[in-house]
């Protein structure tokens, strides 16, 4: 990379649904991004050895990091997507950093990868990554009052009764144009 002070959007933005399958027969795990909704949860179909269920299916997004100062684009196809830390498992890594970070309002955003069969099991989101969606998120933010850490997946300890919820926008699916928010709190000047 260059000595460019990156300034980072988003591009090649694709919506769509991530989804878990187990094997009944080996107990793995794994996952993938379709742009295409995939309703039968429970569907069932055999791949080698596998039996393949589909347990579970969540709002996403994919996205890729350019420059606008130097152009440089960084894919982000190995991230399946946005997690929020619920604090499900205290002993969880992510909750352990998540409890650490809260007192200088430091919030734990979760990168999270695909899950494989296989002896190479999930691979992170390697570091240099990490702090690229660190900077992109905290550069639109005023960080004297709160910043964002983004952490890699491989840090939650269990990921079958994980209960962080996946980050996406509201009405991201939808065929209706967006209707205009209107404020809890009554008319606003």
């Amino acid at each position: 990379m260059t000595d460019c002070r990156h300034r980072w959007e988003m591009t090649n933005i694709r919506f769509g649904f991530v989804s878990f399958e187990r094997c009944h027969h080996c107990k793995g795990l794994r996952t993938f991004f379709s742009p295409e909704y995939r309703p039968f949860l429970g569907e069932e179909y055999l791949e080698d050895a596998h039996h393949w269920r589909l347990v579970e299916s969540a709002q996403s997004f994919q996205f890729d990091l350019r420059c606008s100062r130097c152009a440089h684009v960084e894919s982000f196809s190995d991230l399946m997507g946005l997690m929020h830390c619920t604090g499900c498992l205290p002993a969880c890594g992510v909750d352990v950093l998540r409890q650490r970070f809260e007192s200088t309002r430091t919030w734990i955003v979760v990168a999270f990868g695909f899950l494989t069969e296989g002896p190479r099991g999930p691979q992170p989101i390697l570091p240099h990554k990490l702090q690229m969606l660190t900077d992109y998120f905290n550069q639109r933010r005023d960080t004297s009052r709160s910043r964002i850490a983004v952490v890699s997946f491989d840090l939650i300890s269990e990921y079958s009764v994980c209960r962080g919820d996946f980050l996406h926008d509201v009405g991201m699916l939808s065929q209706e144009p967006p209707q205009d928010r209107r404020s809890p709190f009554g008319d606003q000047p």
